[in-house]
């Protein structure tokens, strides 16, 4: 079947043929176009797809289509591996039965209260989406009874039996009518899926997405070499310069995206964790402020990041390259989504590595073009540049400008030149990120052998906790003579960042919380951001110790972030915030 084809081409109904154009799709994907109609006709399918090919809308819309809305009972199952996927998926559903008002949809999953989903399902659904622990859960409870359901998919079947579903997925095939409809979509035909539908498929017709679909053609892909240490230096600089909207950082253990969010979070980036160890509320919790904007980089491992559907992703960095080749490719489709553009920055630490960028290339039939990382007198030009674009932005909007007139007039009688006037806001606006630049005037292939020459000088002043190498052991150790020091040679030249000068329109705020509570400065910077609408770049120095910690912010804004913050958490912690007597 040729792309040609118009979803009323496909016969769905015309319920469906009006959600889909309120939703703005204009024509069927290629997986779409050929597994819709194969789903109408109650046939068995195995669909060959990868994230991002448009496969939920290809099982979605003829499920809806297939369902009796006189009757109120399970009609069709579909597995998921993630329970974040579960919710897309349903949410897909929901959307898509938006005209068929009597049709609907529950997602279920670990991580949130059973009884809310069996008072769901009490009331009567025809379409589950539900991981397949959570699935038979309800169905050895009873509250889940699957004699009606003359429909099952399985989405992303590969994923599924990696992570050890394949028992549960047996377990529910087993209950099912032996009447019924099967539909596989996986990424691989790997042997697992292959055995599974030779078992519980009759006669399947096989539909492949082409490889060329597979590739993400408005995708810039990049790498850089560099230092296993310098990662994090160098993805900071990178995400300042480039001033990305939203990105996501892939890592391959939870203990890394840990370790990225905190250095990310030091350095005044709005950055939040994503893994397995969270619960769902905080997994919730995560991705409501990243899709709200209230944090711009998602740091994840490759199983919580399934499911996430987020249309304004810049940028994905692999800061870890994974460990197969399919994985990349569902990797960098987080971006370049909804006709949009992106860039996919991997990091490349050896030979292992650039081999590895080789095979990436010949699979997805793209180049991948070595970088330079940029110097720090490159890095301020194009800061400035981003602040030129900023002033055209800001003046075409008139609001408030009479106001802003008045001061511009001040000035000018105080006998300042409107180039003065000009220069002093420029500075006020990027003297900090200028001199933090010029403090690191050194080029990302040499910072290593500094980095760890500073980190001993400040190391052996300080006395707080060991963390980290070098620098960041300097920086993190000790009490008020550790952290004096610590900042000045461990901190100055090698260390996690520089030391911000604080200054008359700064505030120290004492803060309740410390490392005992598991605080970490992306923390302060995000509650004070998300909760008092602080800008995290005007945020300044932060120093956590056992019991307390500290907080740099505007003058201005000091009375208001206390003020807020007193009835809301950090963590889950009770916070109270102080002007600092120290």
């Amino acid at each position: 079947m040729e792309n040609t084809l118009k979803f009323s081409d496909l016969g769905i109904s015309d319920e469906i043929l009006k959600s889909v154009e309120e939703m703005g799709y204009t024509q069927p994907s290629q997986i779409q176009s050929q597994a819709i109609p194969f789903v109408l006709e109650g046939r068995d399918v195995i669909g060959q797809a990868q994230t991002g090919t448009g496969k939920t809308a290809a099982f979605a819309i003829p499920i809806i289509d297939l369902v009796d809305s006189d009757l109120n009972h399970p009609q069709a199952i579909i597995l998921c591996p993630t329970r974040e996927l579960a919710v897309q998926v349903e949410g897909e559903i929901q959307k898509l039965a938006k005209f068929h008002r009597r049709i609907n949809s529950v997602a279920i999953y670990g991580g949130e209260s059973i009884d809310k989903q069996i008072r769901t399902l009490r009331k009567g659904v025809q379409i589950v989406v539900g991981t397949p622990g959570r699935v038979q859960d309800h169905i050895n409870r009873g509250t889940l009874k699957l004699d009606n359901a003359g429909i099952i998919v399985l989405d992303e079947a590969d994923e599924m039996l990696d992570m050890g579903f394949r028992d549960d997925i047996e377990a529910i095939l087993q209950e099912m009518p032996e009447e019924r409809q099967t539909v596989f979509f996986s990424a691989t035909m790997a042997k697992p899926i292959l055995d599974l539908t030779r078992k519980y498929q009759n006669n399947p017709e096989i539909i492949k997405v082409a490889k060329k679909e597979l590739t993400v053609d408005r995708i810039e892909q990049v790498f850089y070499e560099v230092k296993p240490s310098l990662k994090l230096e160098l993805m900071a600089r990178l995400m300042t310069v480039n001033n990305y909207a939203l990105s996501v950082v892939f890592c391959n253990t939870k203990r890394m995206t840990d370790e990225a969010t905190e250095s990310l979070g030091s350095k005044g980036i709005l950055a939040e964790a994503l893994h397995g160890d969270l619960s769902q509320a905080q997994r919730d919790k995560v991705m409501n402020k990243f899709r709200k904007g209230l944090c711009t980089v998602l740091v994840a491992t490759d199983v919580a990041a399934r499911g996430i559907d987020v249309d304004n992703v810049e940028a994905v960095f692999n800061y870890d390259l994974p460990l197969d080749d399919e994985s990349y490719v569902h990797r960098i489709g987080r971006t370049g989504r909804a006709g949009k553009s992106g860039i996919a920055i991997n990091f490349v630490t050896g030979r292992r590595d650039l081999g590895k960028i080789r095979d990436l290339e010949r699979f997805t039939k793209a180049t991948i073009n070595k970088m330079t990382p940029p110097s720090v007198a490159e890095l301020i030009e194009l800061k400035k540049a981003q602040f030129v674009k900023d002033v055209h932005k800001v003046l075409s909007k008139e609001e408030d400008n009479q106001i802003f007139e008045a001061t511009v007039g001040q000035l000018l009688t105080e006998g300042l030149s409107i180039e003065q006037i000009a220069l002093g806001l420029m500075k006020l606006q990027m003297g900090d990120v200028v001199k933090e630049m010029r403090d690191q005037d050194f080029s990302l292939s040499s910072y290593g052998d500094r980095r760890r020459d500073g980190g001993r000088e400040g190391g052996r002043e300080g006395g707080r906790e060991r963390f980290g190498r070098g620098g960041e052991r300097g920086e993190r150790r000790g009490g008020e003579r550790g952290e004096r020091s610590g900042r000045r040679e461990g901190g100055r030249e090698g260390g996690r960042r520089p030391e911000r000068v604080r200054d008359a329109n700064m505030a120290r705020l004492f803060i309740n919380l410390g490392k005992r509570d598991r605080i970490r400065p992306n923390d302060i910077v995000g509650a004070i951001a998300g909760e008092a609408g602080v800008p995290g770049r005007s945020i300044g120095g932060i120093d956590i110790y056992d019991n307390f910690s500290f907080v740099d912010v505007p003058q201005k804004d000091a009375d208001h972030v206390i003020k807020v913050m007193k009835h809301n958490t950090i963590k889950g912690k009770n916070v109270n915030m102080e002007i600092s007597k120290g």
